[in-house]
């Protein structure tokens, strides 16, 4: 069965690092929309795999604020579904798995570099988006079993992209969409060396593993979606769709974030406001 048989499976991927704001809540009703337009089954999945940066009192605060907003899933961490579970940081073992996939394959290797090294190398570019200033390449070629011998030496994994190759996809928003690897984007982080899997990996596995057949998520992660069809091609997986939305800004013209606590749903809900009302954006 290709993807274009399939029921429509598509989903809503918060992570509990802070209040959900507008900007949010757009972007997952088009994808409640779509889901609904298609007759289609949504997916909420709690993306807390790193325990760094979420607060465990966000999760029930933001399943109150989407169900407050009028968001309806039918499967979750609430609810349940054929396809859990539905919190990450339940989920190790599915990206171990990928993970040693991917070193058998040959397609990721360790890298001692910190983000320093990164920031200060003379030939490193800012990739476009929140991964930061393109990877130069400096551990590509070093010898893995070097670091046996310095056992204390932390590392990360990354993703060898296939430089010059031009990775093009049809986004269901804007079009036809290409990057090159190693010029838009570097070789990228899939496992940390905090050992949490880094979010391209995550994201890649999860939507395979539960058949998401679209992903509808912000405009600033086009870029991701170039370095998630790697993953997918690398792993063996067939891509789902993509829809990437419009960013909501604020008034100096900067996309909304969880810092704007003004905007946030629940600071919303406490001014007055309706979900009636909000839901005009």
């Amino acid at each position: 069965m290709n993807r274009s048989e399939k029921s429509y499976r598509g989903r809503l991927a918060p992570s509990p690092t802070g209040l959900l704001h507008l900007g949010h809540a757009r972007t997952f009703w088009v994808a409640q929309e779509r889901a609904r337009a298609n007759n289609g089954t949504l997916v909420l999945r709690n993306e807390d795999i790193d325990s760094t940066r979420f607060k465990l009192e966000f999760v029930p605060q933001m399943i109150e604020d989407l169900r407050w907003f009028g968001f309806e899933w039918q499967e979750g961490p609430d609810c349940g579904g054929p396809f859990g579970p539905y919190n990450q940081s339940e989920r190790r073992l599915f990206y171990a798995a990928a993970l040693e996939k991917l070193r058998e394959r040959g397609f990721v290797y360790p890298c001692t570099c910190s983000r320093k090294d990164i920031r200060d190398a003379a030939s490193a570019p800012n990739a476009g988006d929140d991964e930061g200033p393109i990877y130069p390449g400096t551990c590509r070629d070093k010898n893995p079993s070097t670091l046996n011998s310095q056992p204390s030496t932390r590392f990360n994994w990354r993703f060898r992209v296939p430089d010059g190759e031009t990775i093009s996809f049809t986004d269901g928003n804007f079009g036809e969409q290409k990057f090159v690897a190693g010029k838009d984007f570097g070789d990228f982080v899939v496992w940390r060396h905090d050992d949490v899997p880094a979010y391209q990996l995550a994201c890649v596995v999860d939507d395979a593993a539960m058949s998401i057949t679209e992903v509808v998520r912000g405009a600033d992660l086009l870029l991701s979606t170039a370095r998630q069809i790697l993953l997918y091609r690398a792993l063996g997986l067939t891509p789902p769709a993509f829809y990437h939305c419009a960013l909501m800004l604020d008034e100096k013209g900067k996309r909304l974030a969880k810092r704007h606590d003004a905007l946030s749903l629940r600071t919303l809900r406490e001014r007055g406001e309706t979900p009636e009302s909000l839901r005009r954006f």
